[in-house]
């Protein structure tokens, strides 16, 4: 039952895996490498949350940021801006819930 592998990134890299993939709802997860980034965007229609479960995230939202340590939660409301940055020397994990699917 338990879905979460998360390929280990070099440093400044961003790998990201499909852990949930169903009609409603995209879970994906990113493992930041130290210095990686994952750029600004958004979801028009869909509510993205990230949990953060390994490390400290740096998490921008529609141009705010701030550190958040796992375990954590970020709520991104429809189409606003978010990314997230690893300013850590260790890798940092998230997942990101999309709902309803992005289209």
């Amino acid at each position: 039952m338990n879905r979460y592998d998360v390929p280990d990134p070099d440093p400044g890299e961003v790998s990201d895996t499909e852990l949930v993939v169903s009609d409603d709802v995209l879970v994906k997860a990113f493992a930041l490498g130290p210095g990686a980034e994952l750029d600004a965007h958004d979801h028009p229609d869909s509510t993205n949350v990230f949990h953060i479960v390994e490390g400290t995230v740096t998490v921008i939202q529609d141009g705010d940021e701030e550190e958040i340590d796992a375990p954590g939660v970020v709520h991104h409301d429809r189409g606003v801006a978010h990314g997230a940055r690893n300013d850590t020397d260790e890798r940092a994990v998230f997942t990101a819930s999309l709902c309803p699917m992005p289209g």
